[in-house]
């Protein structure tokens, strides 16, 4: 523990120094401390800490590129705590120490992942971090009502002192900076609950009449808020002609007075709203801190035109009081056993979220693939890829069961997990021990791509950074790592944007260069790539189906649409093809853009390389005609 209790209420700290990684940092001096909060509250406190909070850390590259992680958990803990004793009346922790009577106000701290950077890139001694720590304290009155929840929000920025010793890796000032950015949010902390749980009346706190502890003060009034979700019968979030759709809305009260008379009323696009019985449903009164859920229910008719579909969703309470602003739900509506989401090419082999059935005798023990999906970073300033992560996971769920991928032979890194590191320890650790002359290898990246002035290529790992080359990994270095292997084919696949390094402007930009050779049947093996996009050109995403335009289509064509000669197999040479015919067409006709695959190396239909069999589809999802 790093707490204890003695008597007359005093708390003894033992401050643990910071950890980071296998090493620990000195220097405690000149650290913030708590300010004065000002005399005691007359409330009893009980303090209870959720693991999110205790077991925080942020992982960070040190100054070597080295990956490091901080432990900022338990500096946060320990720093509420002395910051709760020097404003509660009385502090107890939940779970530690003799049972102790109930508390007048009980508060729960959590905390969302923390967000570390650390800039490698400047003066070289001190070099700029950001440090955002996003908490919500959880306020309950003594009979397990909600008083308040109070989001606690702190980003602190700092140029972290390089350490002086001779390999200049580790950070001299990193512990000074998470026990700074600790006191920063404990003071926010201790300001909110102070202006909540404050008598009215400061001379009754100094009444020598005995009193009971001041009521919390709390909002007045009902404070209102819902969330609306929509479950569809085959859960694939279409609505379909025939199919039983269901709203469910849950309402919570967080105020401090009931709400009377609440309800919840539905909108939106009439082909959806009118099959509903009854578009408005009575939730009744609502006491502070109670939640309830209502639920509309409809079947859609047998034939429904494939439209996008809005549901609007609102709430009133009798009293006329505030209501929370109302919430609009879109989804694509579709004939059933159709795929007609946007009017995008309509055929069998839309649905591609739900993976089909393996292929039955379509095995590769010496298949191995790597799928990389990246749709946040850490550096704010990198674009977002909304699917990335999503078409990662298909991708090797599809290649698993329609490509013969054994399981244990599919590694899937996703945002936080995709880090630089991470990346090259699969290439360079993972595979190389066992792939043989035999095996297929695939590779398959969704994320960001930048490049150089030179027109040198670099992928954008979790932990890069568009604006600096040091931070990125060379198509090169991957090429270089890919060739090693000297696999049978190995398949790199890219679906992203790509974009400049740095600020875009001034020099006419030079196009990426894709094609580093590896092409050819001999040597060393073959190299291919299917690049989603030509150029410096941002590639596709379409809300509708939730997918980047050029991976959707990769999925449909594994599926089976590629299969052109209906042999029940696709190969390389029917894939590309497919995607060079659809995914430009697509583009054009329904997002107005252009949009372009690029493939190397160039294959003709009569090559070895054009025959080779990725996928084998199941006779149910065979296409039945083209």
């Amino acid at each position: 523990m790093r707490w204890k209790y003695l008597q007359g209420g005093v708390l003894l700290l033992f401050l643990p120094a910071l950890s980071v990684g296998c090493e620990k940092i000195a220097g405690g001096l000149g650290r913030a401390t708590l300010p004065e909060f000002g005399p005691p509250i007359p409330v009893s406190v009980r303090m209870e800490f959720d693991p999110s909070l205790s077991d925080a850390a942020a992982p960070y590259l040190d100054s070597c590129s080295h990956p490091r992680e901080v432990r900022i958990g338990a500096v946060l803990e320990d720093t509420l705590l002395q910051a709760a004793y020097q404003t509660f009346k009385t502090v107890s922790v939940a779970g530690s120490g003799p049972a102790q009577a109930k508390p007048d106000v009980a508060v729960r701290i959590s905390l969302l992942k923390p967000r570390f950077n650390i800039n490698n890139d400047n003066v070289y001694d001190r070099e700029p971090a950001l440090l955002a720590l996003d908490a919500v304290a959880t306020f309950r009155d003594s009979s397990g009502k909600l008083l308040r929840e109070l989001p606690l929000q702190v980003s602190r920025q700092e140029r972290l002192l390089v350490e002086p010793t001779q390999q200049r890796c580790a950070y001299a000032s990193l512990d000074k900076f998470v026990s700074d950015t600790a006191v920063v949010l404990s003071t926010k902390f201790i300001r909110e609950a102070r202006a909540l749980l404050a008598p009215e009346s400061p001379t009754e706190a100094a009444s020598q009449a005995p009193a009971p502890p001041a009521s919390p003060s709390v909002s007045p009034g009902p404070v209102l808020s819902f969330k609306a979700t929509i479950l569809d019968e085959n859960g694939n979030l279409i609505l379909e002609s025939g199919e039983r759709v269901r709203l469910r809305v849950d309402v919570v009260n967080s105020g401090a007075a009931p709400a009377q008379g609440v309800s919840v009323t539905l909108a939106g696009t009439p082909a959806v709203v009118t099959q509903f019985p009854a578009t408005t449903l009575p939730v009744g009164a609502l006491q502070p801190g109670e939640s309830r859920s209502v639920e509309f229910a409809a079947t859609l008719p047998q034939s429904v035109q494939a439209q996008r579909a809005e549901l609007l969703v609102s709430i009133a309470e009798a009293s006329g009081g505030a209501a929370p602003a109302a919430q609009t739900i879109v989804a694509a509506m579709r004939p059933g056993g159709q795929a007609a989401v946007g009017g995008l090419m309509a055929g069998r082999f839309d649905d591609v979220d739900q993976v089909p059935a393996a292929s039955e005798g379509f095995q590769r023990p010496q298949a191995f693939l790597i799928a990389v999906g990246i749709g946040a970073y850490r550096d704010g300033r990198n674009h977002t890829r909304k699917y990335a992560a999503r078409d990662a996971e298909l991708v090797a769920a599809h290649f698993q069961s329609l490509g013969g991928v054994p399981t244990a032979n599919a590694l899937v890194l996703q945002d936080r997990k995709a880090l630089r590191p991470g990346i090259e320890e699969a290439l360079l650790d993972w595979l190389p021990p066992r792939v043989k002359s035999e095996s297929v290898v695939i590779v398959y990246f969704a994320g960001q791509a930048v490049v150089s002035p030179s027109g040198e290529t670099y992928l954008v790992p979790y932990d890069g950074s568009r604006n600096s080359v040091s931070r990125l990994y060379p198509l090169h270095d991957l090429h270089a790592a890919l060739s090693k292997l000297r696999a049978q084919l190995t398949l790199l696949i890219f679906d992203g944007s790509v974009s400049q390094v740095g600020r875009e402007g001034r020099a006419k930009p030079k196009p990426p260069r894709w094609d580093m050779g590896g092409g050819g049947a001999g040597g060393g093996g073959t190299i291919v790539q299917l690049i989603g996009t030509t150029g410096l050109h941002n590639a596709l995403e379409s809300d509708k189906l939730r997918h980047g335009l050029f991976t959707y289509y990769l999925l449909r064509g594994l599926r089976g649409e590629a299969d052109a000669n209906h042999d029940g197999e696709v190969t390389l040479g029917e894939l590309t093809a497919f995607l060079r015919e659809s995914v430009p067409a697509a583009a054009k006709s329904h997002f107005r853009q252009e949009q372009h695959p690029l493939v190397f190396p160039a294959m003709p239909s009569t090559s070895k390389l054009a025959s080779f069999t990725l996928t084998k589809p199941s006779a149910s999802h065979a296409p039945q005609n083209r």
